[in-house]
């Protein structure tokens, strides 16, 4: 697996993270056994970067990784960088945005007894919260990172004004974007701005979600408690033409010799600015596939190729924390 240096934080890291939604619960029912041999099976092919968050599960993914990665954490800690999250606070009606700094640091601590840790490499703000100004966010974490709780900081779902807000009282080390050749917003000025501060830029959602592993049809059936049955972007006439363009993205993959998967990772890779591909994997096969996308070198020709193939997608969207709540009132109306 190869490696690079994320950005100002000077963190060396494998250039696919992975990342534990899946084991929250929010996919369907967690088989926590099948989670560790994932995570375990990650380390085998050369991950060293691990992404969750307090929100997933609410403990649930942080408890799953500390387990999976317990030898490493006990014997060989400085081996494996760990991330996670903070910043939603759960209510009855879904996770709601609070990034005040009386949550953050019992987020923080949360985090660190689920982990079973002494610090979190990377801490990182899951969402940008409207009602809490930057500087008592930033603020909160230089202190945490003064207390040796944090090493580094991050944010997640910022846009570049959003960072630059924040960077005015503590630096952005690290920002996590969704990005994937369906969701390209990231693009127009959140990399660039990236690029021109040195800030390490870990990708979520390559996969879209599903749509980009070449797996989901018009037929494709989800878990009931699966969350993408209720987003919307999964039927209608969006996805139709979605599913359109993956066709035409496995034509281009099959004369590469590789997978739709494999292809979707490596564009997120060749993205100037991207550092890290941040992946979820609820089948250990996936994890084989995705990690050999690493190896794939795609030139200026075949982005301007996929470019064209891409011209039609409909932007795909993705969750978000509010999105719990409108599920339920939707359900309330029709039912």
């Amino acid at each position: 697996m190869h490696t690079t240096r994320l950005g100002r934080s000077g963190l060396e890291v494998s250039r696919l993270a992975l990342g534990t939604w899946e084991f929250s619960g929010a996919w369907g029912a967690v088989d926590e056994d099948h989670a560790v041999a994932i995570v375990r099976r990650a380390r085998e092919l050369g991950f060293n970067f691990f992404d969750t968050a307090h929100e997933y599960g609410f403990g649930t993914a942080e408890r799953i990784l500390g387990t999976a990665l317990r030898h490493d954490l006990d014997h060989a800690r400085d081996e494996v960088v760990i991330a996670t999250k903070g910043g939603l606070r759960e209510t009855a009606d879904g996770p709601v945005r609070d990034a005040r700094p009386e949550l953050l640091r019992t987020d923080v601590d949360a985090s660190l007894t689920a982990l079973g840790v002494d610090h979190i490499d990377l801490y990182q703000v899951h969402w940008p919260d409207p009602r809490t100004p930057a500087a008592e966010t930033a603020g909160a974490l230089a202190e945490l990172v003064a207390a040796g709780k944090i090493r580094h900081v991050g944010v997640s779902n910022y846009d570049a004004a959003q960072v630059a807000e924040f960077a005015a009282v503590l630096p952005v080390e690290t920002v996590q974007p969704p990005l994937s050749m369906l969701r390209r917003a990231a693009l127009d000025t959140l990399l660039p701005y990236c690029r021109a501060h040195d800030i390490g830029v870990l990708a979520y959602g390559a996969l879209a979600h599903g749509m980009l592993t070449g797996t989901v049809t018009a037929a494709s059936e989800f878990a009931a408690d699966d969350w993408r049955v209720k987003s919307g972007f999964f039927d209608g006439d969006a996805f139709t033409r979605n599913l359109a363009v993956v066709e035409s993205l496995r034509a281009v993959a099959a004369g590469r010799g590789v997978t739709v998967s494999q292809l979707a990772i490596a564009w997120v890779l060749a993205q100037p600015g991207v550092h890290v591909a941040l992946l979820g994997v609820q089948h250990l096969g996936h994890l084989q596939d995705s990690a050999a996308a690493t190896e794939i070198t795609l030139s200026a020709a075949d982005l301007t190729a996929i470019d064209e193939i891409l011209a039609p997608a409909a932007p795909l969207g993705g969750p978000y924390p509010e999105m719990w709540k409108e599920f339920a009132e939707r359900e309330s109306d029709t039912g």
